[in-house]
């Protein structure tokens, strides 16, 4: 099926984004927004995205209102009649989107595409709010849209495959990197980035390391930032609302560090609040010193050692199981972790990265941390298997990839 035009409905930072990344591909998009201030805000946002390509020289002012052009906004669902797909970023709420999907269901034309923006939340339910539930597949942009190249494309249990293939050539036709991902909870990306997160929260609360010594350590592996700016950027809410999500799922391995509670409640939420990790100069004086002195007498954990492992092996290990539950293949994995979070290109994503250190390394050290911090480190039994096996890597010319 060929997309001639495209409904997104939200104008929040998300939908006002992937409006900007439609019309910069050349094709029309209809947005839809509760009133029409909103709608005319959030226009101005996809303005602004453009406005700073003028500024840099990468496009010129006629140019840009060409693009603009191509962007109708509205606080008129029905003005969705004749789109080939609409894309949901609402609120990440159930009740809203089923409320919004039931609209879309009675308005779009029988071919349509319904697709949604969320993170985290379950695509077979939310198909089950229209009746055309094998027509609907999740469509995740990573933040900011119109930088980020990755997009998680989450088929539901009712989703044709036609139509998922149809969302990955979208995805393509936009200038984007598709990734499919088999549905589960938090999908690919945040089920591997959360526990690299959470272990650093762990980490801070048991005064292994400071936030600065752990961006500063893990800057030097060669991520683009450090767990804690990262944690401060994503917000501290948003980092709480995905790790009770994952908990929900997986257990005690996915168990949420103390501390991220507390720093949520107590309202360091990151650079949106002024207070996070760290301290922002709208944000006043800090108190989580305090906080981890009171976690700590809470635990009776404290002085435990850092390491760069200890945050990234969580990720690597879940990447593994990932792999073992088949939610992606070992490549888009690796990809997806490069393009979503920035995994250093010298080391190619979680998957390469074992293939690399050694993936009988990679089995002792998961051990040894497991008798010092618990279960949360228990080795995947894929991992077990290929050590078992003689699939140790590079070493070997065979691990997760194979080397000759």
């Amino acid at each position: 099926m060929y997309i001639y035009k495209a409904g997104v409905v939200g104008g929040g930072a998300m939908g006002a984004e992937i409006a900007q990344v439609i019309t910069y591909s050349g094709l029309p998009v209809v947005l839809v927004e509760l009133s029409m201030e909103l709608a005319e805000k959030a226009k101005e946002k996809t303005r602004k995205i453009y406005q700073g390509r003028v500024s840099k020289g990468k496009m010129t002012d006629s140019e840009l209102e060409n693009k603009m052009a191509l962007i109708t906004v509205t606080d008129k669902m029905e003005d969705l009649a004749d789109v080939d797909i609409v894309i949901e970023a609402v609120p990440e709420n159930l009740k809203i989107k089923e409320e919004v999907y039931k609209k879309l269901d009675e308005i779009v034309q029988p071919e349509a595409i319904f697709v949604s923006n969320t993170s985290a939340l379950s695509i077979t339910k939310m198909a089950s709010f229209v009746k055309r539930s094998e027509r609907f597949a999740g469509m995740h942009f990573f933040n900011p849209a119109h930088v980020m190249k990755l997009v998680e494309v989450i088929p539901g249990l009712q989703t044709d495959e036609e139509v998922t293939q149809d969302v990955v050539a979208f995805a393509e036709s936009l200038r984007k990197i598709p990734v499919i991902v088999q549905e589960c909870g938090g999908f690919l990306v945040n089920r591997l980035l959360m526990p690299y997160l959470n272990e650093a929260v762990f980490a801070l609360q048991e005064g292994a390391a400071t936030a600065e010594e752990m961006d500063k350590a893990m800057a030097d592996f060669g991520l683009p930032m450090g767990p804690a700016s990262l944690a401060d950027m994503l917000g501290l809410d948003v980092c709480v609302a995905v790790a009770d999500i994952l908990y929900d799922f997986y257990g005690e391995r996915m168990k949420p560090a103390e501390m991220l509670r507390k720093m949520m409640e107590a309202g360091r939420l990151g650079t949106k609040s002024g207070k996070g990790f760290y301290t922002y100069p709208e944000g006043g004086t800090g108190d989580l010193a305090a906080m981890i002195e009171e976690t700590q007498k809470e635990t009776g954990v404290k002085g435990t050692d850092f390491s760069v492992h200890r945050l990234i092996f969580p990720m690597v290990n879940e990447a593994i199981i990932c792999l073992q539950e088949k939610v992606a293949s070992a490549r888009d994995i690796d990809i997806a972790m490069m393009a979503g979070t920035g995994f250093p290109r010298g080391k190619e994503g979680p998957l390469h990265y074992a293939d690399e250190v050694g993936l009988d390394s990679v089995l002792t050290e998961m051990e040894a941390l497991k008798k010092k911090f618990g279960m949360r480190f228990h080795p995947a039994p894929m991992l077990k298997r290929m050590v078992a096996a003689g699939y140790l890597g590079k070493k070997s010319n065979k691990g997760f990839f194979d080397y000759v």
